[in-house]
């Protein structure tokens, strides 16, 4: 089968200027996709125009300035696309953001502005640029980048994490319907995969632009992935047809990953309370449970 990741072929990324939809789009390039990146940040999104063009500069490279969050934003990036493209080959929704209120249950702002651009950034992505992903003839992918708080969902930031959680069931659903000959979008030629990365040098963690690795190594916490990491292992996952795509970062590899999620959807199937592994009364055997479950896990 032809990879998605093909010469000619044309990858739309939302918060593409930096981070990793950059990395994503670094890789489309050195690929021989046409891209265009879709980012808030006109500084960044010139430079990764920049970087992209230098990497090759005979294919195309578009740019456009936009909030995720407004609707009519995205109508006209569409207006602008269809006149140059007919279909899109990897739709990458990966514009987020966090932000933090000392109080969360008082404040509906910081509610309406995260999921306005974590949630509904996505859901206008997909109902406006989705038809032109199922028209193509070859291998396409669409691409969602979630976030483990959206699955373990740890106490501080419920908005993000909210946002993050609704991601993935929109995720799920996606690739339910791709694949159902009963679906009113049934496209078995075109892959939903949800991406959620581990800990990631990005934007959110103060590495702002595309920044190149070798400057990015020297800021760069010991434990974070660099954002070309987390493009690599994705790429990867996308090619072997994965849906669940939960990169590990150098302090948590899988094996740690996969038993804190099964500790978390434990709560429900063993009637515990609610995020019972930060639980003053449970956590300490939370802890417990989980390190030598990852230990069974590594063997």
């Amino acid at each position: 089968m032809a990879s998605i990741f093909r010469s000619g072929a044309l990858a739309l990324i939302s918060g593409g200027a930096s981070g990793v939809g950059f990395a994503f789009a670094q890789h489309c390039r050195r690929s021989g996709m046409h891209v265009a990146l879709l980012d808030i940040n006109r500084s960044s999104l010139d430079a990764a125009s920049s970087a992209l063009k230098a990497i090759d500069n005979k294919v195309l490279t578009l740019t456009y300035e936009i909030d995720v969050s407004d609707l009519s934003s995205w109508d006209a990036v569409r207006a602008d696309l269809v006149g140059k493209f007919q279909t899109i080959d990897l739709l990458m929704l990966n514009a987020g953001m966090a932000i933090r209120t000392t109080k969360p249950w008082g404040d509906a702002d910081y509610f309406h502005k995260t999921l306005g651009v974590n949630f509904f950034g996505m859901v206008h992505g997909l109902t406006t640029f989705l038809p032109m992903v199922l028209a193509t003839a070859g291998p396409s992918a669409v691409v969602l980048t979630g976030s483990k708080q959206g699955i373990t969902n740890p106490p501080g930031n419920p908005a993000y994490n909210a946002s993050k959680s609704a991601v993935k069931t929109v995720a799920e659903q996606l690739a339910h319907d791709l694949r159902t000959s009963s679906s009113s979008i049934y496209a078995p030629h075109v892959s939903a995969h949800l991406l959620v990365p581990g800990w990631t040098f990005t934007g959110l963690s103060g590495n702002m632009g595309p920044v190149p690795d070798e400057v990015a190594l020297k800021t760069k916490p010991r434990g974070a992935w660099l954002p070309s990491q987390v493009a690599e292992y994705g790429v990867k996952k996308i090619e072997e047809g994965k849906f669940y795509i939960i990169c590990p970062d150098t302090d948590v590899d899988e094996a740690l990953d996969n038993a804190r999620m099964t500790w978390a959807v434990g709560d429900i199937t063993e009637g515990r309370s609610a995020l019972s592994r930060w639980d003053d009364k449970v956590k300490d055997g939370a802890a417990e449970w989980i390190k030598k479950e990852a230990d069974r896990r590594r063997g």
